[in-house]
C-alpha cells in the first residue's frame, strides 16, 4: 500500500506531515513516496492509495502551481476519476482559480473550484473550529492571512458547526473545505489526522486498509475531550 506525499520541501508548515507519521504508525508496512517540486507525480501514473500534500508559504503557493500547472488537466482526470487525496491548510487555494493579497500576491490558481483567496498580510486570522463531516464531528485548528469567496459549484467538505467556514464571519458561512471526486480539501490544521481519530478511520476504509488505529484509546479520549472543549458555551473560537 502506498502513500504519495505531493512537494514536502516546501509543503510542511503547522506540523501538517505528522498527518503522514500517524498514518505510517497505523500502517507499519505503508510506503511513502515523496514527490519533489522537479518530478512528476507518480500517481498520475500509477497507484497510490492516498496522495497528501499539507501548508506552505506565501512563496510555496507559487511553486505548488508552477508543479502541477503542467499536469493539470491528468490531476483533474484522476480526482474526477476518484483518486483519494487530501490537501490541508493553506494549499487548498492553489486549486482556486486567484490568490491576491495586499502586500502584491497576485497568483492564477489551477482553477479546479470557483474560489478567489484574499489576503491581508497583517491580519493573521488565527481560531479553532468544530464541524460536521457526515455523522461524525470534526476539530481543528486554522492559520490564514484570508479568507475565500466560492461559486455555486465548489462542494463544501465539511459543515461548520462553530468556527469559521470558508469566509465571513463567525456563523456566516457553514461550508468548509471543498470536495471534487476523490479530493478532500480543508484549511484545517492540527494536524488533522491524530486530532480526528473517526476521520481517519473513514480514510483508512477508504484506502482499503484495516482502520484500527495507532494509540487508539488514547486518540479517541482526546478526541472526546476536545469535542466536549469545543461544544461549550465558554470556548471562544477566535484567538484574541
Amino acid at each position: 500500500m502506498k502513500i504519495e506525499v505531493l512537494f514536502p520541501e516546501v509543503c510542511n508548515l503547522f506540523g501538517d506531515l505528522a498527518n503522514i507519521r500517524y498514518l505510517k504508525k497505523c500502517l507499519p508496512d505503508l510506503e511513502v513516496i515523496e514527490t519533489g517540486l522537479k518530478s512528476r507525480p507518480v500517481f498520475l501514473d500509477e497507484p497510490v492509495e492516498l496522495v497528501y500534500m499539507g501548508s506552505t508559504t506565501e512563496r510555496g503557493l507559487g511553486l505548488v502551481i508552477d508543479a502541477l500547472r503542467p499536469v493539470r488537466d491528468d490531476l483533474i482526470a484522476r480526482i474526477d476519476a476518484g483518486q483519494l487525496i487530501l490537501v490541508t491548510g493553506n494549499t487548498l487555494d492553489v486549486l482556486g482559480k486567484t490568490i491576491r493579497s495586499d502586500w502584491g500576491l497576485d497568483l492564477e490558481g489551477l482553477g479546479l473550484f470557483d474560489a478567489h483567496a484574499e489576503y491581508k498580510m497583517l491580519k493573521r486570522h488565527n481560531s479553532m473550529f468544530l464541524g460536521a463531516f457526515g455523522d461524525m464531528e470534526i476539530v481543528g485548528f486554522k492559520s490564514l492571512f484570508g479568507l475565500t469567496t466560492v461559486g455555486e459549484d465548489a462542494n463544501a467538505l465539511f459543515t461548520t458547526v462553530r468556527g469559521f467556514g470558508r469566509g465571513g464571519a463567525v456563523g456566516e458561512v457553514k461550508e468548509e473545505g471543498f470536495h471534487r471526486g476523490g479530493l478532500m480539501a480543508t484549511y484545517l490544521i492540527g494536524p488533522i489526522l491524530p486530532m480526528n481519530p473517526p476521520f481517519t478511520k473513514y480514510l483508512l476504509r477508504r484506502m482499503g486498509a484495516d482502520d484500527t488505529l495507532a494509540f487508539e484509546d488514547v486518540a479517541m479520549e482526546a478526541y472526546r475531550r476536545r469535542v466536549a472543549e469545543f461544544h461549550s458555551l465558554a470556548f471562544d473560537p477566535v484567538y484574541r
